[in-house]
């Protein structure tokens, strides 16, 4: 027995859909012949909550994973969740109002996986809420004991390649998370604040530095100035005292000095930037260590000793005024480095750290780079430029807890570090003890207690999703695809394809598709701050997951995206108007004849089947080269306007007569051709709405059949152009209907088409179709023009003239206007007519004329803008 199908289409049964689907397995990776389709899916950061960006990335590699399981593909869409790091240790702190440091180590461990898990299953409820369709079983937790192995694994193995190294290095420092952080994970923004210009006294002459950093007086090692700066010349070489420190510094010529800026003489101290870093390594210069790693003053600030970077800064200024060395202050705007997680002011420690060399690794990651397919291409060219301006090993070390153990142990006696032994692994060195000897002799070993960077384990993901190390991973190596954010390639696609290249030789996937941000509606990114984030659970409660979907593919990858209610709701209204068009279909279609009956197919359908096919081709070349909203717009204009508009409305009259069966079948069976081929091209887009229209044709997912192919006999370019020309007669024709108040179910008595002769050889094949679409009793299509004639049927005084005009005289004028034959008085009004000494024009009246056909009965004439024919239409 056949489904009853709703009167209205409701949003609520989507998760009936999501359950059956996740019971079924419909999108399992199964080991058959069918060729393979990784997909490098991200592992987002298990925060609890999906938000819109999240949204609009996964949409795109959900629409791509279930385009390519219809074509024939065996798709690995794994999931995997990114759990170590910052992120998760400051929310902890947060939430029990801690540091790390105020609670035992693996006690501090537990409440970060214990948080993490809690957001894993809220976050993937998420997801399977709006319908995306990972297989589960491909779940990767980093977290986990398997992963942190192939973490360690990997660090191993560069290690014995000498691409990691342990150094003493300036490195970028966040003080607010206590931890050395990557060149790749400084935001820069910019922040307005004052440059001082302070007197450094000398025992010949003075000079006159200019600084944003005064607070990094105790640490000035060196003043510097251009070596063609003539205000200097004689200085250099010389020496001359740091106020308040009293430190001797030299004055040194550099040529990387901007004599424009300031006074033209900088002090070097460390560490204030990255130049700062290049001129004590150029000049040999010694290093002081003025701020800790919780950003206090140490005891080269002296009195200062304790403050904060802030307060010593306020301090300095202030008594190098009271002292007389601040001569000005002027207000600057720079661009001030931040921790990418925190937006906590870094600040350049010297620090014990493990690298990756990245300058060994560069040239082949370039090259690389260049072999994966980059959509859109200019995010190829700016990570390019990224790399090209990179100056630092990549630090992978980091102060925290809740990260992967460095597998790593130092002698006790010899300080000679040891890595752990492949068999040894997964190992936390605090925990664990190794079982060798050092070389020296020595048995007892200080155990490393950094951990790695997160993106250490996110960046081996292709690898972990295909299987490595098992030796038959290459059979799913390198990944189909990689999609992301723009705003993390210079972190995970740099360092995916970097460490992939190290590891196994080859690029880690084959193209990658870059995301861009969403914004809110008032045209910013999103973000609590500024009160313009909109949960994607507040779209579900409202329209569903579809209609959300429907605002996500609407969009090119690399452009930022603004969310917009009004998009998400006409995608709302277009599921409700393919909905009521599928009812009224489905009164017909399910509706079988008596008797077996041949389908005939008239212009009509031939017109709509060539649109189909064009359409299956355009839809399929634009999401194979990922243009989604190209896409998901041909569907729309083609489904609500085409479709519906168009051909259901010129085909009703066929359904609903006896007469000819044959072509009533022929208009069910396309009808029902053009709903399931748009079933299908939608699934990628709104997977729940085809799946519950297509439960009334099928028990079988509409998710497991096959994409439409393009049926390239079927398309007629002058099919299309003469179906144009005669929806665009019935269009114009129904809008006469409406402007006239007639009923579109009534019949007109006579229409009348004339054209040039090429329009009218074009028009007749659709003429059952004119004629019984727009219920006309008798159509008549000819070349020429209408023979018509206009007639004067009334003139109509107009009072507001003749009133003032004629005063006590009106009533004669008017008698005398209705007596007369009204073709007559037109004729006489040409010359204008006398009464009484005054005279009546055709600006005193109004003129009503009506339009006779050959027959003699009134006709209308309309002329459509977009089609070169005349319609003359007689009511009756």
């Amino acid at each position: 027995m056949r489904v009853e199908i709703p009167k209205d289409y409701d949003p609520k049964n989507e998760s009936k859909w999501q359950k059956k689907w996740q019971k079924d397995k419909i999108y399992a990776f199964e080991t058959d012949k069918r060729p393979s389709y990784v997909i490098d899916t991200p592992p987002p950061y298990p925060t609890g909550s999906i938000h819109m960006g999240h949204v609009l990335n996964w949409v795109y590699m959900d629409i791509i994973a279930r385009f390519k399981r219809m074509n024939g593909f065996n798709v690995l869409f794994p999931q995997g969740w990114d759990c170590h790091g910052l992120p998760t240790e400051v929310k902890v702190e947060e939430i029990h109002n801690i540091k790390k440091g105020d609670v035992p180590r693996e006690k501090f461990k537990k409440m970060c996986i214990d948080l993490t898990t809690e957001n894993i299953k809220r976050m993937k409820r998420q997801m399977i809420s709006l319908g995306f369709s990972q297989d589960w079983d491909r779940e990767y937790i980093t977290m986990d004991p398997e992963y942190i192995k192939k973490t360690q694994l990997s660090f191993l193995k560069m290690y014995k390649e000498g691409l990691i190294y342990r150094g003493v290095h300036p490195v970028n420092w966040c003080p607010r998370c206590e931890t050395a952080i990557a060149f790749a994970e400084v935001e820069y923004s910019e922040k307005e604040t004052y440059l001082n210009y302070i007197k450094f006294e000398g025992s010949e002459s003075d000079i006159v530095i200019a600084t944003t950093r005064p607070e990094l007086l105790p640490a000035c090692v060196a003043v510097l100035v251009h070596p063609d700066d003539e205000r200097y010349t004689d200085m250099v070489g010389k020496k001359v005292k740091v106020p308040i420190f009293n430190q001797e510094v030299e004055i040194l010529a550099d040529e990387d000095v901007d004599p424009k800026f300031g006074t033209g003489a900088v002090m070097v101290c460390t560490f204030g930037d990255k130049t700062d870093v290049l001129w004590v390594k150029r000049h040999n210069l010694k290093i002081i260590n003025a701020i800790d790693e919780k950003g206090r003053m140490t005891k080269a600030a002296k009195k200062y000793e304790g403050l904060s970077i802030e307060e010593c800064r306020n301090k300095i200024i202030e008594d190098l005024d009271k002292k007389g060395f601040l001569i000005k202050k002027e207000r600057i705007k720079q661009n001030v480095g931040r921790c990418w997680r925190c937006k906590t002011p870094v600040e350049i420690l010297v620090k014990k750290q493990w690298f990756i060399d990245v300058n060994k690794l560069k040239k082949d990651v370039k090259k690389t780079i260049n072999e994966i397919k980059w959509h859109p291409e200019h995010m190829k060219t700016r990570l390019l430029n990224w790399i090209d301006a990179m100056e630092w090993d990549w630090c992978i070390s980091r102060q925290r807890i809740f990260g992967t153990p460095i597998p790593v142990w130092y002698c006790k006696e010899c300080g000679k570090p040891h890595v752990a032994t492949e068999d040894m692994l997964p190992v936390d060195p605090t925990k664990e003890k190794p079982n060798f000897t050092c070389e020296c002799g020595c048995n007892e070993f200080i155990p490393e207690r950094d951990v790695l960077d997160t993106w250490m384990d996110s960046s081996i993901s292709p690898l972990v999703v295909a299987g490595w190390p098992q030796k038959n991973y290459r059979k799913l190596f390198p990944a189909n695809l990689r999609p992301q954010g723009h705003d993390i390639i210079r972190t995970w696609a740099f360092y995916t394809i970097l460490r992939c290249k190290a590891l196994t030789g080859e690029k880690p996937f084959d193209e990658i598709v870059i995301n861009g941000m969403v914004f809110g509606e008032d045209g910013h990114k999103m973000s609590k701050s500024r009160g313009n984030v909109i949960e994607p659970e507040e779209v579900l409660e409202k329209y569903g997951a579809d209609a959300l979907r429907l605002w996500a593919a609407n969009s090119v990858p690399g452009s930022d995206v603004p969310f917009a209610w009004k998009d998400v709701k006409y995608g709302y209204k277009f599921l409700r108007k393919f909905w009521n068009a599928f009812r009224f279909m489905s009164i017909h279609i399910f509706k079988e004849e008596e008797n077996e009956v041949e389908a005939k197919l008239n212009y009509m359908d031939r017109w709509i089947l060539s649109k189909l096919n064009r359409l299956v081709e355009n839809v399929t070349k634009s999401i194979n080269q990922y243009n989604f909203a190209d896409a998901i717009t041909n569907i729309q204009q083609f489904v609500w306007h085409v479709f519906c508009d168009e051909y259901i409305e010129a085909v009703k009259y066929r359904l609903y007569s006896d007469e000819n069966k044959e072509m009533r079948e022929g208009a069910k069976r396309t009808l029902e051709k053009v709903l399931k081929t748009c079933l299908k091209l939608l699934a990628p887009f709104v997977p729940h709405f085809v799946e519950e229209v297509y439960q009334h044709f099928d028990d079988k997912s509409i998710h497991l059949t096959s994409w439409p192919t393009t049926n390239y006999e079927l398309i007629d370019p002058e099919i299309e152009e003469c179906g144009d020309t005669a929806v665009e007669i019935i269009r114009e024709l129904r809008r006469f209907k409406s402007d006239k108040g007639i009923p579109l179910n009534a019949e007109i008595k006579q229409v009348k088409i004339y054209g040039d002769e090429e329009t009218v050889e074009k028009i007749k094949p659709f003429f059952d179709d004119i004629k019984g679409t727009i219920r006309i009793q008798d159509l008549e299509i000819k070349a020429g023009k209408p023979s018509v004639k206009e007639k004067i049927i009334r003139i109509e005084p107009l009072m507001d003239r003749i009133g003032p005009k004629f005063r006590d005289k009106t009533s004669k004028v008017i008698k005398y206007l209705n007596s007369e034959d009204p073709e007559i008085l037109i004729e006489k009004l040409k010359e204008g007519i006398e009464i009484d000494g005054k005279t009546i024009t055709k600006d005193d009246i109004r003129v009503e004329k009506e339009i006779i056909g050959e027959t003699g009965e009134k006709v209308e004439i309309v002329k459509p803008e977009n089609v070169d024919v005349v319609l003359e239409i007689a009511v009756g």
